[in-house]
């Protein structure tokens, strides 16, 4: 049973964190620059710059057979080599707005943890992978949905005024949840 909690965790962190490129963990007392993004500007995509942002975990088990405890690590990503910027239109304004984004990971990031701590250890068995997965997966989907209307609504920072609200809205989430800061 030991074994297969282990491999599991393994597996588990192996996805999770296997991404690859250069990362940076958010921090409260850390601001992005642009000299973070160092990722080539994409042709494609018409946009004057691009935040490459996410949430990994991993878990694990502790305790006895009697009394297991859920034990898990989240982090909130910054990949510098697939985030860009168009050099003709770097500003603070806009600096804000990339960082907005990153900002909005870490609220899903706590959101998560809240949901994790909320587990209960006594329950976990060999199936909770998929039950932790799919707490994971809906976090995920409303972090997108977020970034999504964050960039509808201020039309991908043109909007100054509904920018500015979007920046109170998340600062006063984050606080709220800032027991769930890493």
């Amino acid at each position: 049973m030991k074994k297969g909690i282990l491999l599991l965790l393994l597996l588990v962190s192996c996805i999770s964190f296997g991404q690859s490129g250069n990362k940076l963990v958010w921090e409260e007392n850390r601001k992005l620059g642009w000299e973070d993004f160092q990722g080539k500007p994409s042709v494609e995509i018409p946009f004057h710059a691009n935040t490459n942002s996410g949430i990994a975990y991993s878990w694990g088990m502790k305790g006895s057979a009697n009394r297991l405890e859920l034990t898990y690590t989240v982090e909130t990503f910054f990949y510098t080599d697939q985030s860009w910027v168009r050099p003709d239109f770097k500003n603070d304004f806009l600096l804000k707005h990339e960082q907005l984004h990153f900002d909005i990971s870490e609220l899903y990031a706590r959101k998560l943890r809240v949901l994790l701590s909320q587990v209960d250890g006594s329950k976990l068995n060999k199936d909770s992978s998929k039950q932790l997965n799919k707490l994971y997966e809906t976090i995920a989907a409303e972090r997108s949905a977020m970034q999504e209307q964050f960039d509808k609504e201020t039309n991908h920072s043109s909007y100054k005024e509904v920018e500015l609200k979007w920046q109170l809205k998340v600062e006063e989430e984050l606080k709220k949840l800032a027991a769930f800061s890493n």
